[in-house]
């Protein structure tokens, strides 16, 4: 998965971020489930690259809910 950068985030339409933040959600998910089943990853920084991925979404989208208001 390649990483989201904010320039990228800030080009998406809100319907686009809001179905990527919905998959990296679920993604996340299926890795946390791998681990705790004791299951090894191929790339253990994939976690965090995956959370910050979903913080800097929600970033976005909480700077553009308070620029609209």
């Amino acid at each position: 998965m390649p990483i989201l950068r904010m320039r990228d985030i800030r080009a998406m339409s809100p319907e686009e971020r809001r179905r990527r933040l919905n998959e990296l959600r679920v993604e996340l998910m299926k890795l946390r489930a791998m681990v705790k089943a004791g299951g090894a990853l191929e790339n253990p920084s994939q976690i965090r690259e995956i959370r910050r991925a979903i913080a800097r979404l929600l970033t976005v989208e909480n700077e553009e809910r308070r620029r609209a208001k």
